[in-house]
Parts: C-alpha cells; sequence; structure tokens
C-alpha cells in the first residue's frame, strides 16, 4: 500500500509509543519512515527502533527549537527531494498543570501546553507543505477528552479541542495542493505520556470495559489506520477526526 512513499514520523519516544506502532505498520507497507527524537534520553529507547526499521534519517527534534527543525526538513530535501506524509504525535503539558484543575491552570503552562501540543501541528506543516510536491497527508494524534469532559483529563482537553480545530483550518488551506490533514483520536493506551496523567489506570480501565467491544485499543491497530489515512486510498478524506478507540467514544 506504501512502496516508494516517504515520509516523518515525530514523537516516538520508546517502544509503547502509538508513533512507534504507527512507524512500525507504515514500514511494514513498505514507506521509508524518518524518525526524529526529542532529547538524548528518548534517543536512548528510540535509536534501536530506528535501526529496526531502517529509517534512513534519525535526527534531533525538539519542537520548541526552530534550528532543529530547519535541520531536519533541509535533510529530508537533500536526501529525498520529497515527502508523502507527516505523523505529528507529539503533546506535552506541565505536570503541575496536568494533574492539577483546569481553572487553576498557570498562564505559562496553558502555553506551552499550546506550543508544544498544538501549534507544533502548523510549524511542521508548514515546513513540510513545500516537501509535498505531489500532493500528500498530514496525521496529528487526538483524544476524547477534546470532546467531552474526561475526568484527570483537565488541560489537555482544551488543548487537544485546539489541535482538531487546526486540522480542520489547515486542511481547508492544504486541500489545493492535494494535501491531506486529518487527526486520529485512538482510545487511551498505556503509554509514557499517558502515564503522566491523574489515575491513569482507571481511565484504561473504564475504557476496556465500556466501550462495545470492550478491549483497549492496542499501538498496532492504530497503525494499521494510521497507514490507511497515509495510503492513496483516503485521498477524499480531509479535515476528520477520525476514532480508533473500539467505539467507547459512542457510549458517554
Amino acid at each position: 500500500m506504501m512502496k516508494d512513499k516517504k515520509g516523518l514520523i515525530v514523537g516516538v519516544a520508546n517502544e509503547h509509543s502509538i508513533a512507534w506502532g504507527c512507524a512500525k505498520a507504515l514500514h511494514a507497507a513498505g514507506a521509508e519512515v524518518a524518525l526524529t527524537y526529542a532529547n538524548d534520553k528518548t534517543k536512548t529507547y528510540s535509536q534501536a527502533l530506528a535501526t529496526e526499521i531502517k529509517s534512513p534519517i534519525f535526527m534531533s527534534l525538539d519542537v520548541t527549537k526552530p534550528e532543529q527543525s530547519t535541520a531536519l526538513f533541509d535533510e529530508i530535501k537533500q536526501r529525498w527531494g520529497h515527502i508523502d506524509f507527516l505523523l505529528h504525535a507529539v503533546a506535552f503539558a506541565p505536570k503541575a498543570d496536568l494533574q492539577g484543575r483546569f481553572v487553576d491552570t498557570s498562564g505559562e503552562g496553558f502555553s506551552q501546553a499550546m506550543n508544544i501540543s498544538c501549534h507544533s501541528l502548523v510549524r511542521l506543516a508548514k515546513a513540510a507543505e513545500p516537501l509535498m510536491t505531489a500532493g500528500g497527508s498530514i496525521l496529528t494524534l487526538s483524544y476524547y477528552g477534546s470532546e467531552k469532559v474526561i475526568s484527570d483529563y483537565g488541560l489537555m482537553g482544551p488543548v487537544k479541542a485546539a489541535l482538531e480545530a487546526s486540522v480542520r483550518y489547515l486542511a481547508a488551506e492544504l486541500a489545493p495542493k492535494n494535501i491531506r490533514v486529518n487527526a486520529l483520536s485512538p482510545g487511551p493506551v498505556k503509554t509514557r505520556a499517558g502515564s503522566g496523567l491523574a489515575d491513569f489506570d482507571k481511565l484504561l480501565a473504564k475504557a476496556a470495559d465500556e466501550a462495545p467491544l470492550q478491549q483497549l485499543v492496542t499501538i498496532e491497530q492504530i497503525g494499521e489506520v494510521a497507514t490507511y489515512m497515509m495510503s492513496d486510498k483516503s485521498k477524499h478524506i480531509i479535515g476528520q477526526v477520525i476514532y480508533v478507540d473500539n467505539g467507547y467514544n459512542i457510549i458517554g
């Protein structure tokens, strides 16, 4: 499905990352996949993963540092000349703001969460646009807390809502260039990022119990949907939030 396709995945932290499930699936479908790591700590875990899928490009990318983004896309342009897909799987909020009441969120924490988790998509889309010369697919990761109030999700709910709105505006603006922008909204997955939420184990148990299929979604299953969304088979889907949660979103 992805033979001869080339793309970038931002946000692989370790083998439990949703982004890693997507990277594996895209590689298995025939794509060449460039990976980034956020810092030296995540590089320790992600370097072996890059080797496993034979990533031709494996570079540092802290999305708050413009010079790293410039270096990354310069390397992609030099090596490939173009890209066909981009997966944005980056989210962060300071722990104190994430685990506290939303009404108590600090201005600094709110700004930092919006910058890293939402506006970074806009910046990456802008950098990818001139390299998607034959069109392409841009995908980000959201969560049901953007639409409904999820206990202990707090600050990230409004941030993900802004992310989904950004997807729609980017989709409308980039569609004339045949660049599709969409979001996947997986059910809760036991990742390092998720573990930062208060009572995350309860959230997992609730999702498994109440989803119509009565199970949690896996990173491999999410990767299968991501591969479809990156392929030409989804070329008429733009500006959508696709739920991959075993039906949990239809219940509450």
